[in-house]
């Protein structure tokens, strides 16, 4: 393979799906270290099964332990652990432990196959890429270099580590890059049916008003004739403002200059809300924008001591985002669930061919360690 083709396949960056760690199992300090776990039998208690071997699985060049696999997992599924026997646990964990497992074979098989595609010559072109991940790994950070070696360590790594972790996801990358079909054009008709499928799940628009308030309070109101209450006064202004507006003044500039209300400096105007949202007393409001007309007033309204004066400037019923506003969105799940398929099948079928010795023994070992650290 020619360099130009070597350095195309490493920087072609594609979606990936990676494992998922977990760490520790609960309390302060493990009593048993993971050398411990994966070389000396637990002690036993009434009713658990007895360890056996398979602490090693041997895949190609490389290996796994039992310890690894017991250390990822013991915290995830201690709660699922305690109050069973182990064939329950046994039941219900199984097919997780199994799968973490054939995703630690595929990734070193995945490796594998891409380094012998690859070939020896690509170290300088692989170095560069390497370099770019530490680059942006730092950048994460604001470009603190110590505040990304902390993150490292926190994670069980230092910079050694994560090159090699990196080169071991370029090389994998590449070699599934080279392995896919070549991608086809998503058609419309598939497009359609995707967007029926999930347009309710994934594109509703809630409903939605925007208004401007005047918000009349009573109580903030001055009386100057004791013959008159606050009450008296706050209607008599409502109604003044309400003969204004009709008389085509400027409902904004009246809210600046009367309203008692919060939004009174932007001219009353409430950013958009959906209706369910309103707080007391401001809910409503909802009602009166459910019958009225954008661009209409609604007023005057009473309640808990406020009248309010509404202007409805939008209203949005709940609806569903058109397949023309989202296309590019659907296109990116179809192509993307294409390439997972994809992915799965070429992983599989690296694993039934690669023909791992004991892999069941192996995963049944794992089960009975993570079972009796998490039942000690």
């Amino acid at each position: 393979m020619n360099g130009k083709r070597i350095l195309l396949l490493l920087k072609i960056i594609f979606t990936l799906f990676f494992l998922v760690f977990f760490n520790g199992c609960g309390g302060d300090k493990p009593k048993f270290t993971p050398e411990e776990l994966a070389g000396i039998p637990l002690p036993q208690k009434d009713g658990l099964p007895q360890v056996t071997g398979g602490f090693v699985l041997k895949v190609e060049n490389e290996t796994i332990t039992a310890a690894e696999i017991v250390t990822a997992l013991r915290e995830h599924f201690e709660d699922k652990a305690k109050g069973k026997n182990f064939e329950q646990f046994k039941t219900d964990a199984a097919p997780q432990v199994e799968q973490f497992i054939v995703n630690k074979i595929s990734d070193i098989l995945l490796y594998n196959q891409g380094r012998n595609k690859l070939g020896e010559n690509i170290d300088e072109a692989l170095e560069k890429a390497v370099k770019a991940e530490v680059r942006k790994y730092i950048n994460n950070f604001g470009g603190d270099w110590a505040k990304a070696q902390q993150a490292l360590k926190r994670d069980g790594m230092d910079w050694t580590s994560f090159k090699e972790y990196q080169k071991r996801i370029i090389i994998s990358q590449s070699y599934i890059s080279y392995q896919m079909p070549e991608k086809k054009k998503v058609t419309y008709n598939e497009l359609l049916d995707y967007y029926n499928k999930i347009k309710y799940e994934s594109f509703t628009t809630p409903a939605m008003i925007k208004f401007r308030l005047i918000d009349i309070q009573p109580a903030k109101l001055e009386v100057t004739d004791s013959n008159t209450t606050r009450q008296e006064i706050a209607a008599k202004l409502v109604n003044d403002l309400l003969d204004r507006i009709k008389a085509g003044e400027d409902f904004g500039e009246l809210a600046r200059q009367y309203s008692h209300g919060h939004r009174q400096m932007f001219g009353g105007l409430w950013k958009p809300v959906q209706p369910g949202s309103l707080a007391k007393p401001f809910d409503i409001l909802a009602e009166y924008a459910e019958k009225t007309k954008q661009g209409q007033i609604a007023g005057p309204i009473e309640a808990d001591n406020h009248i309010f004066i509404m202007k409805l400037e939008e209203k949005n019923p709940e609806g569903v985002k058109p397949l023309a506003e989202v296309q590019n969105q659907i296109e990116e799940k179809i192509l993307f669930e294409q390439r997972k398929k994809a992915v799965d099948e070429l992983t599989a079928k690296l694993v039934e061919e690669a023909e791992i010795a004991k892999k069941d023994e192996f995963i049944n070992s794992c089960l009975r360690r993570i079972y009796l650290i998490c039942n000690q």
